[in-house]
Formats: structure tokens, C-alpha cells, sequence
């Protein structure tokens, strides 16, 4: 599966999943390595940097600002092989006050 098309996927699955968040692409211009995704639920968000599988490599950056949002957050890798596991974290994360 292509990149663009697991992210079109993954962006109506987190809307079904999460009924009225908002999902928004962040621009990798203005910030190299920034995640793809900021997902904003209730008061909480979510960064998610999209790949097409579990071995594909990684930007510069990329491990920097995942690591660092998830310290201010929560901030994931998401491909195919952990889209599950990802979405269940972020449901408790989300679910935790």
C-alpha cells in the first residue's frame, strides 16, 4: 500500500474512531521532521507520523519530534502492522484526565 493512500485511510478511520476530532496535516516545510497528523480530541491531541510499513526508514528529525511530542503528549509511529495497537493507546490516552 502507498503512503498517501494508508494516510487517506488512516485519517477517515481516526474520524470514525473518534467522533468529532479534528485531524490536520502538518506542513513538513515549515518544520523538517515534524509528525504528519496533529489529531485534536476534546482538549487533547495526538502527533502521528504516518509510514507505509514498519521497515521503512526514517527522516531526519523524524525520532527527535516523535519522542519530544510524545513527552508533551502523545506522539506515535503509525503504519499498517501497529495502526491497532496505535489507535487503542490513543484511546486511553485520550480517555485519561
Amino acid at each position: 500500500m502507498l503512503e498517501n493512500k494508508f494516510k487517506q485511510n488512516l485519517v477517515k478511520e481516526i474520524k470514525e474512531f473518534f467522533p468529532g476530532s479534528m485531524v490536520l496535516h502538518m506542513d513538513p516545510n515549515e518544520i523538517q521532521g515534524i509528525p504528519d497528523l496533529l489529531v485534536l480530541y476534546g482538549d487533547q491531541w495526538a502527533a502521528l507520523e504516518g509510514k507505509k510499513s514498519q521497515n521503512e526508514s526514517h527522516r531526519p528529525n523524524q525520532d527527535y519530534y516523535v519522542e519530544k511530542m510524545n513527552e508533551m503528549g502523545f506522539a506515535s509511529f503509525i503504519f499498517p502492522e501497529n495502526k491497532d495497537k496505535v489507535l487503542a493507546e490513543m484511546k486511553e490516552y485520550f480517555s485519561e484526565d
